[in-house]
Protein backbone atom coordinates (compact mmCIF):
# COMPACT_ATOMS: atom_id res chain seq x y z
CA UNK A 1 0.00 0.00 0.00
CA UNK A 2 1.26 3.43 -1.21
CA UNK A 3 1.74 6.31 1.51
CA UNK A 4 -1.08 8.38 -0.41
CA UNK A 5 -3.73 5.63 0.78
CA UNK A 6 -2.82 5.15 3.75
CA UNK A 7 -3.49 8.42 4.72
CA UNK A 8 -6.92 8.47 3.19
CA UNK A 9 -8.57 10.83 0.41
CA UNK A 10 -7.98 14.41 2.14
CA UNK A 11 -3.71 13.46 2.12
CA UNK A 12 -3.27 15.21 5.33
CA UNK A 13 -4.09 13.05 8.35
CA UNK A 14 -4.36 14.47 12.23
CA UNK A 15 -5.47 17.54 10.57
CA UNK A 16 -9.47 17.02 11.87
CA UNK A 17 -8.54 18.23 15.30
CA UNK A 18 -6.17 20.71 14.51
CA UNK A 19 -8.11 23.79 15.36
CA UNK A 20 -9.33 22.62 18.66
CA UNK A 21 -7.22 23.47 22.04
CA UNK A 22 -6.76 20.81 24.47
CA UNK A 23 -10.24 21.66 25.99
CA UNK A 24 -12.33 20.81 22.91
CA UNK A 25 -13.35 24.26 21.97
CA UNK A 26 -12.69 25.85 18.59
CA UNK A 27 -9.54 28.94 18.48
CA UNK A 28 -11.15 31.88 16.71
CA UNK A 29 -10.00 35.41 17.85
CA UNK A 30 -11.55 35.18 21.23
CA UNK A 31 -14.63 37.17 20.83
CA UNK A 32 -18.25 36.42 19.88
CA UNK A 33 -19.98 39.24 17.14
CA UNK A 34 -23.81 39.45 18.08
CA UNK A 35 -25.82 39.21 15.36
CA UNK A 36 -27.26 42.49 14.11
CA UNK A 37 -31.17 42.91 14.84
CA UNK A 38 -33.01 44.52 11.82
CA UNK A 39 -33.69 47.80 12.52
CA UNK A 40 -36.93 48.36 10.37
CA UNK A 41 -38.41 44.79 12.20
CA UNK A 42 -37.05 46.40 15.08
CA UNK A 43 -39.33 49.73 15.03
CA UNK A 44 -42.01 47.83 13.16
CA UNK A 45 -41.46 50.21 10.04
CA UNK A 46 -43.48 48.50 6.87
CA UNK A 47 -42.83 50.79 4.52
CA UNK A 48 -39.17 52.72 3.74
CA UNK A 49 -40.27 56.53 1.99
CA UNK A 50 -37.14 56.95 -0.54
CA UNK A 51 -37.58 61.15 0.36
CA UNK A 52 -36.24 60.22 3.72
CA UNK A 53 -32.76 60.48 3.29
CA UNK A 54 -32.00 60.71 6.78
CA UNK A 55 -33.54 56.89 6.84
CA UNK A 56 -31.52 55.86 4.20
CA UNK A 57 -28.21 57.61 5.20
CA UNK A 58 -26.84 54.81 7.61
CA UNK A 59 -26.95 52.35 4.88
CA UNK A 60 -24.71 54.24 2.25
CA UNK A 61 -21.24 54.69 3.41
CA UNK A 62 -18.56 57.12 2.45
CA UNK A 63 -18.28 55.59 -1.12
CA UNK A 64 -22.12 55.50 -1.68
CA UNK A 65 -22.64 52.43 -2.38
CA UNK A 66 -25.01 50.12 -0.50
CA UNK A 67 -23.84 48.20 2.59
CA UNK A 68 -24.98 44.61 2.11
CA UNK A 69 -27.23 42.62 4.51
CA UNK A 70 -24.53 40.87 6.56
CA UNK A 71 -23.17 44.52 7.69
CA UNK A 72 -26.49 46.19 8.08
CA UNK A 73 -28.16 43.43 9.55
CA UNK A 74 -31.32 44.24 7.70
CA UNK A 75 -33.50 41.24 6.99
CA UNK A 76 -33.75 40.34 3.50
CA UNK A 77 -37.16 41.28 3.18
CA UNK A 78 -36.08 44.87 4.23
CA UNK A 79 -32.69 45.19 2.14
CA UNK A 80 -34.92 44.47 -1.14
CA UNK A 81 -37.14 47.33 0.17
CA UNK A 82 -34.08 49.60 1.28
CA UNK A 83 -32.12 49.31 -1.93
CA UNK A 84 -35.58 50.09 -3.95
CA UNK A 85 -35.73 52.99 -2.06
CA UNK A 86 -32.11 54.35 -2.21
CA UNK A 87 -32.10 53.29 -6.27
CA UNK A 88 -35.45 55.98 -6.33
CA UNK A 89 -33.58 58.38 -3.92
CA UNK A 90 -30.92 58.51 -6.68
CA UNK A 91 -32.78 59.04 -9.46
CA UNK A 92 -34.65 62.22 -7.99
CA UNK A 93 -30.85 63.29 -6.92
CA UNK A 94 -31.39 63.04 -2.81
CA UNK A 95 -28.49 60.30 -2.59
CA UNK A 96 -25.46 60.55 -4.73
CA UNK A 97 -24.04 57.76 -6.85
CA UNK A 98 -20.99 57.79 -5.88
CA UNK A 99 -18.54 60.14 -4.01
CA UNK A 100 -15.59 61.44 -5.19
Amino acid sequence: MSDFESRGRGGRSGDKDKDKNKDGARRGGGFFRRRRVCKFCAEKIDYINYKDVRLLAPFLPERGKIQPRRISGTCALHQRKLQTAIKRARQLALVPYVTD
